[in-house]
């Protein structure tokens, strides 16, 4: 049997180790779901969804114990972790309303009635990574489910710990054997298995774009549905007409949150020129001000990189470009052991530059001026992701009217928020296809099935 030992990215300990499913394994996994599948779409929308409370409550009744394992897992501070567990029990309270609202429709013909009908797809593959691994579980199988479908879920190698707690609570919920299962493994091994197998009919995947890109085309042979959510390289706008100290100190948290590994991190900052220089002095207060310590410190706002591994190469975009990167400040951190990288903050020369271009999901931001709303959108546009963003300014028409300019699906003005479990969420460009989250999410869990009815 092959393993993988879990580690704590604060401690560099292994906190768990954890078996590692095999091809064969996966198929089990596979044949399960399928065999489950057609009596979960038979049940009635009132039990699936009096089901899919109770996994809520079950959720809501161990945040303490989720939050505190993916702390050891992930090296989320705490605060955030809790804020986690919390979304995931959201969002299955959300979509435990779902099944009884899964409406079709009648359409106006001649000759007849014509009704539609949302059935589920059947089997779902969920492919989760390792920056946020509750809530983007969550994300995928609460709406998965809640449409009827059955659902094999793989959590990244790195961060399995609550993903296999999620399973089991599933099963003292009450949700049938095979409905929902959880499968450790390789990406190469078990996420390549749901992409190729025939009995899978659609795939969720939230990862880097090159990945996501492979995953396109390995469903392309079988037609299998995908929604991908995937890189990203967000845009954080500031006017000079806005409250510069607040955007300022507002601004680590849109980029600095579970140490940049967030896909949308506002990664690029854009200041308007005349308001440049007293940005950067409000900034850098609040950069050196970040508390980056244990992430078990209730007074943590920011842990460590998931790994060594991706600790280099965040280091590498600021030390090893081959480009003149101009560091301007630097926050804090722990030295010794665990995977630590301060919060940098650097002045790249233009806008070809790799750290102006690349997603390096670490803790390093890029700044740059810009002159008049067109220029802004230019820089923000001149980019091939669009998945996030925020524009502070205390014009709202400005505001909306850079909104709508950006290339962009979720966009924020005067706030860094980009996630509420009852509205769309997805990108532009290489940032993905579909949408998570929201009454969309449902509707991308199921077919639509046109049936005609002659009156003659």
């Amino acid at each position: 049997m092959t393993t993988h030992d879990v580690i704590n990215p604060a401690t560099e300990e292994v906190v768990a180790t954890v078996p590692l499913a095999s091809v064969e394994e996966a198929d089990a996994a596979i044949a399960r779901a399928r065999a489950a599948a057609p009596a979960w779409a038979e049940v009635s929308p009132a039990d699936r969804g009096l089901l899919l409370r109770r996994f809520s409550d079950l959720v809501g009744e161990h945040q303490e114990e989720l939050a505190q394992l993916e702390v050891a897992n992930s090296g989320h501070t705490i605060g955030n972790a809790r804020w986690e567990a919390g979304n995931v029990r959201d969002v299955l309270a959300y979509y435990a309303a779902a099944p009884e609202r899964n409406f079709g429709r009648q359409i106006p013909v001649a000759g007849g009635i014509d009704i539609t009908f949302r059935e589920p797809i059947g089997v779902v593959g969920i492919i989760v990574p390792w920056n946020f691994p509750m809530p983007i579980a969550g994300w995928g199988f609460a709406p998965a489910l809640a449409a009827g479908n059955t659902v094999v879920l793989k959590p990244a190698e790195l961060t399995p710990l609550t993903a296999l707690r999620l399973g089991q609570l599933a099963l003292e919920a009450g949700l049938p054997e095979g409905v929902f299962t959880v499968v450790a493994g390789k990406g190469s091994v078990v996420g390549e298995r749901f992409v190729t197998h025939p009995d899978v009919g659609k795939i969720c995947f939230t990862g880097s774009t090159p990945v996501g890109q492979g995953i396109m085309r390995g469903a392309a042979d079988r037609v299998k549905r995908v929604t991908l959510e995937l890189g990203g390289k967000s845009a954080n706008i500031v006017f000079a007409d806005s409250d510069l100290e607040l955007a300022a100190a507002r601004a680590p948290y849109g980029v600095f949150d579970n140490a940049g590994q967030d896909c949308c991190a506002r990664s690029r900052i854009l200041v308007e020129r005349s308001a440049f220089d007293r940005f950067m002095e409000h900034f850098e207060t609040a950069v050196r001000g970040v508390v980056v310590t244990d992430p078990r410190d209730e007074s943590a706002e920011m842990g460590p990189l998931i790994s060594a591994g991706q600790r280099e190469r965040v280091r590498s975009y600021v030390e090893d470009s081959g480009e003149d990167v101009d560091v301007a400040f630097r926050g804090e951190g722990p030295t010794g052991a665990g995977y630590w990288y301060p919060p940098t903050v650097v002045l790249p020369a233009a806008t070809t530059d790799r750290v102006w271009q690349e997603e390096v999901f670490g803790p390093v931001v890029a700044v740059m001026p810009f002159d008049d709303e067109a220029d802004a959108i230019a820089k923000a546009n001149d980019t091939a992701y669009g998945l996030s963003g925020s524009i502070w300014t205390r014009d709202l028409g400005r505001g909306l009217r850079v909104a709508r300019g950006v290339q962009a699906g979720n966009l924020s003005v005067n706030s860094h928020s980009s996630v509420r479990y009852s509205t769309p969420f997805g990108g532009f460009k290489q940032s993905g296809i579909g949408r998570e989250l929201g009454p969309d999410a449902l509707d991308a869990f199921t077919e639509v099935k046109n049936v005609f009815i002659s009156t003659d």
